[in-house]
């Protein structure tokens, strides 16, 4: 192999006239020049199928302000927000009176269950009670998260997962008792992978290393977890799911219509994962295009900013290319990458917004 000389003045790694710079500090301005289409409000009414406004994962109300909340929404065009915080008992009343009850139609609050009561014999009856007495108080859906199958323990010390007959069981009630069940099962891949030079959430995971599941000693596999969800989908079909994040697996959209034709009483969101969508958008319309009645509109984005409403909006309805998944942020949160609009046709639109949420959820309208 021949060797080119290096031009005269180039400077090596150990110039001072090279900055010191690592990569968690490096955030370089894209150079490409390209249209920007600002998407201040839906096209349609919209239902945000996946939020969080409770007291779940943060230490007081994630919308301190319900009124200003109301008045974002009506100015972006959502007339629903579902609320995954409920939890049960008191802190499910509380949810229930500052949202549900307060605002009738504006908000729907989803119950949790305390699956660590597993950890006794009692437990599956006393989570089913606990079940029973959430759809009494008026909880609209069961929320299930990614600590069945990650976390929780039985008796035996074993973890417990989505396929496990206690599961089954509390599951197949939610559709006796008529409550959609909107399932969390598994991070995004890259977090069961090796934290690595080949991870693509290496920034994310070095900032936040108890979100990485790749000890296989102590977690089970990504595709041990979607397996187990098919098989709960499989043994429950009198229960309605909505598979968050797009079923847990926007990676593999192939394997999500898997899933979808697997599971007719499955419908998806796209909450949280515009950062894996927005990098294969004309795959996405064309998922969208195959099952047009199974995707809702979420966000997860809490506490709900007008941005991240915008970015969404933006996504769904322009063919805008490289743009921020998330604005406001200098260092993308989930990865160094940018997102392209899908490009929806609108006739897909109202059935992704509000339709196939407000059938899922028993509400009115179509």
């Amino acid at each position: 192999m021949s060797h080119v000389p290096e031009p005269a003045g180039a400077a090596h790694p150990t110039d001072p006239a090279v900055p010191d710079l690592r990569l968690v500090d490096w955030a370089p301005l894209p150079q490409v020049s390209v249209p920007a289409t600002r998407v201040p409000r839906a096209a349609v009414p919209a239902v945000d199928v996946h939020n969080h406004l409770g007291r779940w994962l943060t230490t007081d109300w994630c919308a301190p302000d319900v009124a200003a909340l109301l008045g974002m929404m009506n100015d972006a065009g959502i007339e629903t927000v579902v609320n995954l915080d409920g939890l049960w008992g008191e802190e499910l009343e509380a949810n229930l009176d500052r949202y549900d009850r307060a605002h009738p139609g504006r908000f729907l609050t989803f119950c949790q269950v305390d699956w660590t009561l597993l950890r006794r014999s009692s437990g599956p009856r006393e989570i089913q009670e606990q079940l029973r007495d959430s759809a009494a108080r008026g909880a609209r859906g069961l929320k299930v998260w990614k600590n069945v199958g990650l976390t929780v323990v039985g008796p035996d010390g074993e973890l417990v997962l989505p396929d496990d007959q206690r599961v089954i069981d509390v599951l197949a009630l939610a559709g006796d008792l008529g409550l959609p069940a909107l399932v969390h099962v598994a991070d995004p891949r890259a977090f069961f992978d090796p934290l690595d030079a080949h991870n693509e959430r290496f920034d994310e995971l070095a900032g936040q290393p108890d979100w990485s599941f790749a000890d296989r000693d102590r977690y089970p596999s990504f595709d041990r977890l979607l397996d187990a969800f098919e098989a709960l989908l499989v043994a429950t079909p009198g229960t309605r799911y909505i598979g968050a994040h797009v079923g847990c697996v926007a990676e593999d959209l192939d394997r999500v219509e898997r899933l979808l034709r697997a599971a007719p009483h499955l419908v998806v969101d796209i909450a949280g994962r515009l950062g894996e969508l927005g990098r294969q958008p004309r795959r996405f319309r064309r998922f969208v295009e195959n099952f047009p009645d199974r995707v809702l509109f979420g966000t997860d984005a809490f506490p709900l900013a007008r941005e991240q409403l915008e970015v969404h909006f933006r996504f769904l309805e322009t063919d805008d290319e490289c743009f921020d998944y998330a604005p406001g942020e200098e260092v993308p949160p989930q990865g160094r990458w940018q997102i392209s609009g899908a490009g929806l046709p609108t006739h897909l639109l109202p059935g992704l917004y509000a339709g196939n949420a407000r059938r899922v959820l028993g509400l009115g309208g179509s």
